[in-house]
């Protein structure tokens, strides 16, 4: 079995600058594992790295999509697989680098056998949402499927439609068709890094957004917005960020500090969730960012990690 790495951890951790790091000593390849970055022309707001930054330290999964499309984590997977049978082939480490956990439970432990997308039903789902509210749907399903409560938000329009499509499509519980396997499919070296101290990741969330509108995020979600097949029910436009930016731009009402609030607050939230989902996963070691020797003991730990097993 062919062994990989995984840096995740919250937005505005400090990930990547570890992965950069370790990516400047040792034989990797880097493979995105952040779902809003396999966008093209979304780059600012999903804290993208700059052109040249990427020139030089490539990362596969980046700008492979275009924001119109969709993108599947079975696709992810069957991406990721190939990414790590080109490292390999070659030599060297595939490092997985990001924080979107779906993306990262699926890659560890497979799919579930759950079916398709039906774009028709989706798009009645949808309508029936613009009807009734989310929250009625939502209630509805939880009626449905109790235990669902403990892993669906009444704010996640996206999950509450998927659980609800399989509903329809199966007749049967989401919840009884998820497995969730435990076996590895690779040997994995897993590592989260986010701040001890909670307030420190808050400040950087949103010293990060404010960067980014120094940046001219807004001039981005503008260019998007021209897009003549784009619009906000795209995956890619409900982005953290980009959904706000949508909103706030769309309509005359609004100032800039709310959307910032807004974004901030989402942000937090996002974080939030990141951190629940990878406590969940097992075998995971935790480093505080802020410490000092941070990248010598997580780049030490990895190289003995990957020179026993390669």
């Amino acid at each position: 079995m062919k062994p990989i790495v995984i840096i995740s951890g919250p937005t505005a951790a400090g990930k990547t600058a570890l992965a950069l790091a370790l990516a400047a000593k040792h034989p990797v390849d880097l493979i995105n594992v952040d779902s809003a970055q396999v966008y093209r022309g979304m780059n600012i707001g999903t804290a993208k790295l700059e052109p040249e930054v990427l020139r030089q330290y490539p990362h596969a999964l980046i700008d492979i999509r275009e924001p119109e499309e969709s993108y599947s984590v079975a696709e992810f997977v069957v991406d990721a697989d190939q990414a790590i049978e080109r490292a390999h082939a070659a030599g060297r480490w595939p490092v997985f680098v990001g924080g979107t956990p779906l993306y990262i439970r699926a890659l560890l432990y497979g799919l579930d056998r759950l079916p398709s997308a039906d774009p028709a039903l989706r798009r009645r789902i949808v309508e029936q949402a613009t009807s009734v509210g989310w929250q009625r749907l939502y209630e509805e399903l939880i009626a449905l499927d109790p235990s669902l409560k403990l892993s669906i938000k009444a704010t996640d329009p996206q999950r509450i439609q998927r659980a609800l499509e399989i509903y329809r499509l199966t007749g049967e519980r989401p919840s009884d068709l998820m497995t969730h396997n435990r076996v590895p499919r690779y040997p994995s070296y897993r590592l989260v890094v986010t701040p001890k101290d909670r307030s420190v990741l808050h400040q950087r969330i949103a010293t990060r957004f404010d960067q980014m509108l120094e940046a001219g995020f807004l001039d981005e979600m503008a260019v998007l917005m021209k897009r003549p097949g784009l619009s906000v029910e795209h995956a890619s436009m409900k982005s953290v960020g980009y959904r706000q930016a949508w909103s706030y731009l769309a309509s005359d009402e609004g100032s800039l500090e709310a959307l910032r609030s807004a974004v901030v607050a989402a942000t937090r939230q996002l974080a939030k969730r990141q951190l629940t989902a990878l406590r969940k996963l097992s075998q995971t070691l935790w480093y505080d960012s802020e410490c000092k020797r941070l990248e010598d003991k997580a780049i030490s730990s990895i190289v003995r990690f990957m020179e026993n097993r390669v």
